[in-house]
């Protein structure tokens, strides 16, 4: 490539793909949906790719993260099965 046409697009190069119809759809979408050039939906998509995140200790920050999150669930609704059953003992004896 020439250096002139290199600087007519600052430094972006050129490249021409093959994409499934669906990707074109959703590519069109996005494009619409965050006022940005399609090409500019590609460059973000590229930049936030990274296939060696997902296996790179996620899925056991995710899975100690579950975890500890259902526990607080558990212990939150034990505290109020309890509230509810004195409630209801309360009530009982009014009657």
């Amino acid at each position: 490539m020439s250096t002139a046409k290199a600087n007519l697009t600052g430094n972006l190069v050129r490249k021409q793909f093959l994409m499934s119809y669906s990707q074109i759809e959703k590519l069109l979408a996005l494009s619409a949906a965050k006022g940005k050039s399609e090409a500019e939906i590609v460059r973000l998509a590229i930049d936030a790719y990274d296939p060696e995140a997902i296996g790179t200790g996620s899925i056991p920050e995710l899975l100690e993260l579950l975890d500890s999150r259902l526990k607080n669930a558990i212990q939150s609704t034990q505290k109020a099965n309890s509230v509810v059953a004195n409630t209801l003992k309360k009530l009982e004896q009014k009657v």
